[in-house]
C-alpha cells in the first residue's frame, strides 16, 4: 500500500508564501510522476501541476509563473513553493503519485491552505 503525507499548509495572507511537501512511502523506482491537485469548497478537484521522473514539469494556467513544483534528491518527495498567493488559491491542497507499470494513482489526505488578510 503507498501511503502519500502532505504538510506546510496553513493560512497566509494574500501576496505571501508557502510551500507544500509531500513524502512517498515507495521506492523512487516504482514512481512515475507526482503532482499537486487542490479543491475549493463548492468546485471540483482542479491539477495544479506534476512533476515526472524524468523531472519535466507542467503546470496550471491559473498558476503558472507562481508556483514551483519540485523534487527531493531521493526523487520520493515533491514540493510545490507557492508564491504571490491570491485568496482565489484558497483550497485543500492533495498530493498525487502515479506509481509502477499498470501506473496507479495515490492520493494524500490533504492540506488546507487558505489565503486571507
Amino acid at each position: 500500500q503507498v501511503q502519500l503525507v502532505e504538510s506546510g499548509g496553513g493560512l497566509v495572507q494574500p501576496g505571501g508564501s508557502l510551500r507544500l511537501s509531500c513524502a512517498a512511502s515507495v521506492s523512487i523506482f516504482s514512481i512515475n510522476s507526482m503532482g499537486w491537485y487542490r479543491q475549493a469548497p463548492g468546485k471540483e478537484r482542479e491539477w495544479v501541476a506534476t512533476i515526472t521522473s524524468g523531472g519535466s514539469t507542467n503546470y496550471g494556467d491559473s498558476v503558472k509563473g507562481r508556483f514551483t513544483i519540485s523534487r527531493g534528491n531521493d526523487k520520493n518527495m515533491v514540493y510545490l513553493q507557492m508564491n504571490s498567493l491570491k485568496p482565489e488559491d484558497t483550497a485543500v491542497y492533495y498530493c498525487k503519485a502515479v506509481v509502477g507499470a499498470l501506473r496507479l494513482d495515490y492520493w494524500g489526505q490533504g492540506t488546507q491552505v487558505t489565503v486571507s488578510s
